[in-house]
C-alpha cells in the first residue's frame, strides 16, 4: 500500500535522543495501532498455549505459530520503517549518520536470522 508524502511524513519516530546511559526513548507514530497489533498477537500466543494444552493436531499448532511469526514480522517492519525514516534520516541530515546507519544494518542483520 503506497502512502502519500503527507502520510509518509507522519509515520516517523520522533524525539530519537538519548535519555540516559541506559537507552533512548522514541515517540512511536501510530502507537495505538501498534499496541493493538501486539495485543492481537498476544491473544494468538494464548491460543497456541490452549491448543497445546488441549492436545490439538501438531500441524494446526504449527500453522498458528507461523501466523504469529508473520504478524510479529509485520510489526517489526513498521517500527523499522519509522525508525529509518525518522531517527536515521535525522542523524544523516545532522551529522552524516554513520553510527545510525551501522546500528540500522545490525538490526536488519538480526531480523534476517
Amino acid at each position: 500500500m503506497a502512502l502519500s508524502q503527507k502520510e509518509h511524513a507522519v509515520d516517523v519516530c520522533e524525539n530519537c535522543a538519548p535519555l540516559d546511559d541506559d537507552g533512548r526513548r522514541v515517540e512511536q507514530p501510530r502507537k495505538k495501532a501498534l499496541t493493538n497489533r501486539v495485543r492481537r498477537i498476544e491473544g494468538q500466543v494464548g491460543g497456541v498455549l490452549n491448543m497445546i494444552e488441549n492436545d490439538r493436531y501438531c500441524v494446526d499448532i504449527l500453522t498458528q505459530i507461523s501466523a504469529i511469526k508473520s504478524a510479529l514480522d509485520g510489526v517489526s517492519i513498521q517500527i523499522l520503517s519509522s525508525h529509518a525514516n525518522g531517527c536515521v534520516r535525522r542523524a544523516v541530515q545532522e551529522d552524516g549518520g554513520e553510527d545510525a546507519i551501522d546500528e540500522l544494518l545490525q538490526v536488519v542483520r538480526r531480523m534476517m536470522r
